[in-house]
């Protein structure tokens, strides 16, 4: 069993790196940019009846509930729902893993509620993820525009998105932490946009 003040210099060790690894990433203005730039596609599909699909496996579900449920829901101040579906149904998922194999849930998804003028929002913090992979392939070949949130060196997945924030960190929960960061931005970027 370690001491308290052993616990206290590892917890004071990993604050301190997720403090570094958001300073890298935010210090990176080309990040903004790309937030942007990934904000004005969105409002335009959305302004023409496109919406927001969103995927991730594990921790990178949760952050895709998060986000979706940042624009159905509410940011930070009241304006109105955007279109936004996060691929959680646990029957769906179930029903496609057992049918097919886990590794088709997110493209089977795809494929029947994407549209060309919609908007993938992919997260993987290998950038290997199978499902991921076949989900992105998917999308593009049904003319979705596809924003990637990746870790590491993006894995398989890297040069696949129209977008891509490649953030740093050697483990999932760094990145993660990263990819809610940037997804929070984007939700207020997403609003500014579209004038709200």
């Amino acid at each position: 069993m370690t001491t308290t003040q052993n616990q206290t210099d590892v917890i004071q060790a990993e604050l301190a790196e997720a403090a570094r690894l958001a300073g890298v990433f935010a210090g990176d203005a080309a990040n903004a940019i790309k937030v942007a730039e990934l904000a004005a596609v969105i409002a335009d599909r959305i302004n023409k009846g496109g919406k927001v699909l969103a995927i991730g496996n594990g921790g990178s579900c949760a952050d895709a509930i998060h986000f979706c449920e940042e624009l159905t829901g509410r940011y930070r101040k009241d304006r109105p729902s955007i279109p936004a579906i996060v691929c959680a149904d646990p029957g769906h998922i179930t029903c496609t893993a057992n049918d097919y194999g886990f590794d088709q849930v997110f493209s089977r998804w795809i494929e029947g509620l994407g549209n060309e003028g919609d908007v993938l929002i992919a997260m993987s913090t290998s950038g290997n993820s199978e499902n991921v992979i076949k989900a992105v392939d998917v999308a593009k070949g049904k003319g979705l525009h596809v924003a990637l949130f990746l870790g590491k060196d993006g894995g398989r997945l890297a040069g696949k998105g129209d977008a891509e924030f490649v953030v740093p960190g050697e483990t999932a929960d760094r990145i993660q932490e990263l990819h809610m960061l940037a997804l929070h931005t984007l939700v207020g970027a997403i609003e500014r946009a579209m004038g709200y």
